[in-house]
């Protein structure tokens, strides 16, 4: 390392963020790295570990010590071909990863970690601002035809990788803009669509066939793709959601998590949303059923759209403040963090289940609820023992009810059911080591495959698609 004491001169300096008041008012990216010079002294502060545990939480294994030495010494040209070596999108990641290898950091078993996760977004920021991101169509083609069903995340890297290779790869993407989740789940205040779209824009020169509008298994025959390419990399997510099945879930007025976010993501691109099918919260008393990403998602959303109140409810008790015995580090720690959507205006509440919704002509009017007590978890299934409060039941008046519980798994018909591909105990797209399904030559990567995760998994699990595919139709 370049300043081998580097950590004990330098404090961590994060981003700065717009205030509250003046982001609430607007849907873009809202936050502004440090300056050059500062930058590079957080780089220094990447400790010469002799171990670098940074790998290890990170799932696409980023070479982090030596970006983050490169980035010290001011050499970022270089910064960034280490960077992209392991990384197809760190454009993404560097906005929307919860950063694992923070916690991992060697730093951070004492003091605050490395920031990682600025540095990466610096470092690719910087080079598509001094023109190092290029087009680097492969040198020859094999003449190998792959068809990628789902542009997400995963879908992406695979069809990178495979491109990459020399491979003729085509991915199918059901709705009208390629990106998957990146592009209609996720908010644009988290990550804005251009960057999505000028990374689309390179892959296309690089020689990768998008088709939009093309659902696999409804009007585009997954059977007729089987026939006409070499091989077959289904990446459509986990789409079907957790519902709640209570009495009054019918109600106007309760809607998915994903229908919601998806809806704000097409109006903010511009795309007439039919009156009919129109979800807002303004002025409205909003619940967000859910306390994770997703249920983030749809407060800062809820508050951009002026609502009323924003509550968000959790089944699970709140997480400590601090790491606890049995989570030591490296592992992720499970500790209370506060999103950048809840610093702008949201009620918690944990331990509450949802009992019923109750209205007045088909209109959602109050959530009815009682509180949970939690036991100790059974040592076979880790599982947490859980009782409703005797006595605990509550009601919250309400006009707008988000489900953000979760996801179980990948849409089990059309693609799916047309192909008679396998699924696991999970429900999940089941395939072995190679990534193959129970059909030779069909392949599966991300949630599909794994369930619900992080954007930064998915790109692991494209990667190594990609390397499956490629071993089998070469070998």
């Amino acid at each position: 390392m370049g300043d081998i004491t580097g950590f004990m001169k330098y404090t961590r300096q994060d981003l700065t963020k717009e205030p509250v008041q003046i982001r609430k008012k607007h849907w873009k990216e809202f936050t502004k790295l440090p300056v050059e010079a500062s930058l590079c002294q957080q780089g220094a502060r990447c400790m010469d570990c002799g171990v670098p545990f940074c790998h290890w939480g990170c799932p696409i294994a980023n070479l982090i010590p030596d970006w983050n030495d490169l980035v010290f010494k001011g050499r970022w040209q270089e910064a960034f071909e280490r960077l992209y070596e392991t990384n197809n999108f760190p454009e993404f990641t560097g906005r929307v990863c919860p950063a694992p290898c923070e916690d991992s950091c060697v730093l951070a078993i004492n003091q605050p970690a490395v920031t990682i996760k600025n540095i990466e977004l610096a470092i690719v920021e910087k080079a598509y601002e001094k023109g190092w991101v290029t087009p680097r169509p492969p040198a020859r083609r094999t003449g190998r035809k792959i068809a990628v069903v789902g542009s997400g995340p995963s879908g992406l890297a695979c069809a990178d990788q495979l491109n990459k290779a020399g491979h003729l790869v085509t991915v199918y993407e059901k709705n009208e803009e390629i990106g998957g989740i990146l592009t209609l789940g996720i908010p644009d205040f988290k990550l804005e669509k251009k960057i999505v779209k000028r990374r689309v824009n390179l892959m296309s020169q690089e020689g990768v066939i998008f088709k939009t509008n093309a659902h696999v298994g409804v009007n585009v025959s997954a059977k007729r793709l089987k026939e006409e390419y070499d091989a077959l990399v289904l990446c459509g997510g986990a789409e079907s959601p957790r519902d709640l099945n209570v009495p009054g879930r019918e109600l106007q007025g309760v809607y998915q998590a994903m229908f919601y976010l998806m809806q704000q993501n097409r109006r903010n691109q511009g795309k007439i949303i039919s009156a009919k099918e129109e979800v807002t919260a303004k002025g409205k008393r909003v619940i967000v059923l859910g306390g994770g990403d997703t249920g983030s998602d749809c407060v800062g959303t809820a508050n951009r759209q002026g609502a009323k109140s924003v509550k968000q409810f959790e089944l699970l008790p709140a997480l400590p403040k601090e790491r606890k015995e049995d989570n030591p580090w490296p592992y992720w720690a499970f500790i209370k963090r506060t999103s950048s959507s809840q610093e702008e205006g949201v009620e918690q509440d944990y331990c509450v289940m949802t009992k019923s919704l109750s209205g007045e002509n088909g209109k959602l009017k109050k959530l009815h609820a009682v509180r949970l007590e939690f036991g100790p978890p059974d040592p076979k299934t880790c599982r947490m023992s859980m009782k409703e409060i005797p006595g605990s039941e509550f009601e919250v008046e309400c006009d707008l009810v988000i489900l953000a519980m979760g996801f179980l798994g990948p849409v089990k018909n059309g693609l799916i059911g047309e192909l008679n591909v396998t699924l696991d105990e999970r429900g999940n797209v089941k395939t072995g080591e190679d990534r193959m399904t129970n059909i030779p030559g069909i392949f599966s990567a991300g949630d599909m495959r794994r369930g619900q995760s992080l954007v930064v998994w998915a790109i692991n699990e494209g990667r190594h698609a990609a390397k499956c595919v490629h071993g089998w139709l070469t070998a």
